[in-house]
């Protein structure tokens, strides 16, 4: 007899338990912290009035394809409500986020086009991609030097296509959008975006990532799902009134399905109407998540992420396991995620605030993390240590702002590119309108794609918590470090020069300075200060704070008129550490800092950090 379906299914199960990958359907239980339900809209009275209502009047069903008879007012009305939300001319309803993608891509994309990919995009647009019969690359997760890389062998292909997320779901990290825009107009592509995770997060009235880097001018078409922050389901796609129409001909995903319920649309509906009346429940989310952060740094677990999704990279799939039992038992829903959902030795605690979660139970959340990862054997490390095993870091702070740290920036750039060395800029966090990114990719010849976007930009030129509080939002020390170091594990080759906004001591919030955030992070600084008559007692101060912080510097720079007595009276105090006078420059362009380069002993600050 040959062997049984049953037979064959057995030995392949056996093996998966063995690695530690099996699942089942678990009834929820506990405080939820796992689901991606954000904006806490899935209970929502007026999003379950809106479903109840579309019930009511169109039934149970629409048990047909929206072509074949499966369309009502419902679907319409959720339509044109997005399109206006968005800001788009069209917007199509699909019954999944799955579809819609597959749906979009099929549609665009086909034989002699390339699709160039994300490495960590999700399954459904993976799918898409291999459905369409384009030539389907890949680029490394996040890298705009490597997608642009990867574009510039694609001259030959009829059409070209960048696909991404814009908030990567395991991740929680973002797509650096307004550069792959930025790519994509030098390379004739155009770009895809799922939006999953972004939308009702992030962007005015919660319209997503692309509409808070807006405008993008190759955006050929977005995602918009509305099982996540929206609390419903479904799929929307948004774009032009051309695409909408080249998906209801031509996209199989969408033609051949039966049609998303009435009560779907309904809920939706409403769903979108709280989420652009009530943006307090994405700042909500997002300050949980802060909170979450600097707790867990408070115990030394570095969590990743930028927003509401912070993962805990825990390594194999058996501790995982163990660490979320743990915290499970304590009365918060959280799940382990293993291969091969995320790669082979990063299987992680994917925690999901939402914004009605309160300040006791984000403290609580967090101290049965930390008992539930030592309970399965931590394997998280402290800031400092990850620092330790990352890529040469140089991070450049000032006395008080306008001293001077963008020109140093850029000179210790332009120096590691003299040298044939991989460098990459970050500037931290950005106050006011003037982009320090570009400057220094401006002054040094970086090209753009490796000056790295901030972590978080703030329109005031005030004081981080200044401006932060003017932008209705929150800036700590656990963020900035997790960002810091996502960004390192990343790009391992790389040198960084990470630049802070102002003096060490800036506050972050009412809490925490900048010097809080460099004693996590680590990495050795370069001090920026002034040079001149009556600079002396504030450079002293500030070297006095980086050994109370038990800061590692690495070079002290002066910057204006040489002031030979207080070079020596600085020397007394910092034995053999470098000190650097760089001049006010009459002209800032790349050759004037190659000039001042080629003649000053810069050399001597860069030896044994970028080498």
């Amino acid at each position: 007899m040959p062997p049984s379906i049953d037979d064959v299914l057995r030995p392949e199960a056996d093996a998966w338990r063995a690695r530690g990958l099996w699942r089942d359907l678990e009834e929820p239980s506990g405080r939820d912290f796992t689901s991606n339900d954000y904006l806490a809209l899935a209970r929502h009275p007026e999003v379950v009035a809106g479903a109840a209502a579309a019930l009511q009047v169109f039934g149970a069903g629409a048990p047909a394809s929206r072509l074949l008879r499966g369309h009502n007012e419902a679907h319409r009305a959720v339509e044109t409500l997005a399109a206006s939300w968005l800001g788009v001319e069209a917007a199509l309803l699909a019954p999944t986020g799955w579809q819609a993608n597959l749906a979009v891509i099929t549609t665009l994309a086909g034989r002699g086009d390339v699709i160039v990919s994300d490495r960590l995009n999700h399954a459904s647009l993976i799918d898409a991609m291999r459905l369409s019969r384009a030539r389907v690359l890949v680029y490394e997760h996040d890298d705009p030097a490597d997608l642009e890389r990867v574009l510039d062998g694609c001259r030959g292909a009829r059409r070209r296509f960048i696909v991404t997320e814009s908030v990567f779901s395991m991740e929680g990290d973002h797509a650096p959008l307004r550069l792959y825009d930025d790519i994509a107009e030098r390379h004739d592509a155009w770009m895809i975006v799922d939006e999953a995770h972004g939308t009702g997060v992030y962007g005015p009235e919660g319209r997503g990532l692309c509409a808070e880097v807006a405008p993008l001018g190759r955006l050929a078409a977005r995602v918009v799902t509305g099982g996540k922050a929206l609390g419903v389901a479904g799929g929307i796609i948004a774009g032009s009134r051309a695409l909408v129409s080249a998906v209801v001909n031509r996209g199989r995903a969408f033609v051949f399905t039966t049609a998303a319920s009435p009560a779907v649309a309904g809920a939706l509906s409403a769903a979108i109407e709280v989420c652009r009346r009530e943006p307090w429940r994405a700042e909500r989310a997002h300050a949980a998540a802060a909170r979450l952060r600097v707790r867990l740094g408070e115990a030394g677990v570095a969590a990743a992420g930028q927003g509401p999704i912070v993962p805990l990279i825990v390594g194999e799939a058996d501790r995982a396991m163990r660490a979320a039992e743990a915290v499970r038992s304590a009365g918060f829903d959280v799940r382990a995620v293993r291969p091969p959902t995320v790669p082979d030795g990063t299987s992680r605690l994917r925690v999901v605030c939402h914004a009605d979660h309160a300040d006791e139970e984000i403290d609580a959340l967090a101290r049965a993390l930390v008992a539930g990862l030592d309970a399965a054997g931590r394997v998280s490390h402290s800031a400092r240590e990850s620092t330790a095993r990352t890529a040469a870091t140089l991070v450049v702070v000032g006395t008080d702002t306008g001293v001077g740290k963008t020109v140093v920036s850029a000179l210790l750039v332009r120096a590691a590119l003299r040298r044939d060395r991989p460098v990459r800029y970050l500037k931290l966090v950005q106050t006011g309108t003037d982009s320090d990114t570009e400057t220094v990719a401006g002054l040094s010849g970086l090209p753009a794609t490796l000056a790295l976007p901030p972590c978080v930009s703030l329109p005031r030129p005030a004081s981080i918590d200044q401006a932060a509080a003017a932008a209705g939002c929150r800036v700590d020390a656990a963020q900035l470090v997790a960002h810091s170091l996502e960004q390192l594990a990343r790009f391992p080759e790389s040198i960084f020069v990470l630049e802070c906004a102002g003096g060490l001591l800036v506050p972050l919030n009412d809490a925490e300075d900048q010097g809080d955030f460099l004693s996590r992070l680590g990495a050795p600084l370069v001090l920026v200060a002034r040079s001149g008559l009556g600079t002396l007692n504030h450079t002293l101060l500030t070297l006095e704070a980086v050994r109370s912080r038990r800061l590692s510097i690495r070079g002290l720079v002066l910057v204006g008129e040489p002031h030979a007595d207080n070079v020596r009276s600085l020397r007394a105090r910092l034995g053999a550490t470098p000190i650097v006078e760089v001049p006010r420059f009459e002209t800032l362009d790349a050759a004037t800092l190659d000039r001042w380069l080629d003649a000053c002993a810069f050399d001597e600050l860069l030896d044994g950090g970028l080498g």
